[in-house]
């Protein structure tokens, strides 16, 4: 049964997730995320992750009300101004929601429930919350189906990562690893998945025979640090985007959409000529 709050202080312990959006940190430590924004909400409410609360002003209660109801069990509602009095910043549209970050998934137990061929990305020292929610974002336009995160990455569940995934990753399996070199190094002894790394300073391009046909894992890293040297070299390969000489190369948002493309464009033109 949903409950709804109507909200005359702003003191009340509850809303203390909401009250903490700058403090990321104390977010991750309790296994949660805030998701804002319409359209990141209803993606929200529409997947299957636990939602414990929302926080809105009375416009989205009554537009959203008929999901709420059998969806949600705690609904507070305020003004725009008293909300955003509460998170401590202007709000475009008034609605956030607080959910639970799913339990880890593991990689052996999820390999055998994805059809083949395999497309897996991997992401290695990637810290700034907006790329890696772009990359979440991509990976999901592009068919990928699901995203290891080394343990040098920021999580995909901090609130700015949410936000620019425009909720993609309600319904990307997340692989968090604290060894991302080893589980390179199973997927390719064990899977027999190639792993290619998105490497500026690689020999190989991307348009110079590379097939992506067969089961791959392409690995990204920060613009500035790039791929780590023990990371770099559990994988197969690596390769790099060709560009003009007046750049030297593309933040991983960008890097990541062009090299996710030219996979699913191969894919799609071997599934055409197969027919």
């Amino acid at each position: 049964m949903l409950s709804i709050v109507e909200i005359i202080s702003l003191d009340l312990p509850q809303l203390q997730p909401y009250r903490t959006l700058r403090r990321p940190e104390e977010h991750y430590r309790q296994g949660i995320f805030i998701a804002e924004g319409e359209k990141v909400v209803r993606r929200l409410l529409n997947s299957t992750l636990t939602v414990r609360s929302l926080l809105l002003t009375p416009h989205w209660l009554d537009l959203l009300r008929p999901t709420l109801e059998s969806r949600v069990p705690l609904v507070y509602v305020a003004p725009k101004n008293v909300v955003e009095d509460i998170v401590g910043y202007h709000l475009h549209q008034g609605i956030m929601a607080l959910g639970v970050v799913p339990p880890p998934v593991s990689l052996r137990s999820l390999l055998p429930t994805l059809p083949r061929s395999l497309l897996l990305a991997a992401v290695d020292g990637l810290t700034n919350a907006e790329n890696i929610g772009i990359l979440v974002r991509n990976c999901a336009a592009f068919g990928v189906q699901a995203l290891l995160v080394g343990e040098t990455s920021a999580s995909p569940y901090l609130r700015r990562a949410v936000r620019n995934s425009m909720g993609a990753v309600f319904r990307l399996p997340v692989v968090p690893e604290e060894r991302l070199d080893k589980v390179l190094r199973t997927l390719r002894k064990e899977f027999g998945v190639t792993v290619v790394a998105a490497h500026p300073g690689a020999a190989q391009r991307l348009d110079q025979s590379i097939h992506f046909q067969e089961d791959c894992c392409i690995v990204f890293g920060s613009e500035g640090e790039g791929i780590s040297k023990k990371v770099l070299e559990a994988c197969d390969t690596a390769v790099s985007l060709p560009m003009s000489n007046a750049v030297d190369s593309l933040n991983v948002a960008s890097a990541s959409a062009v090299f996710l493309y030219e996979i699913l464009r191969q894919r799609s033109e071997s599934a055409s000529t197969t027919r």
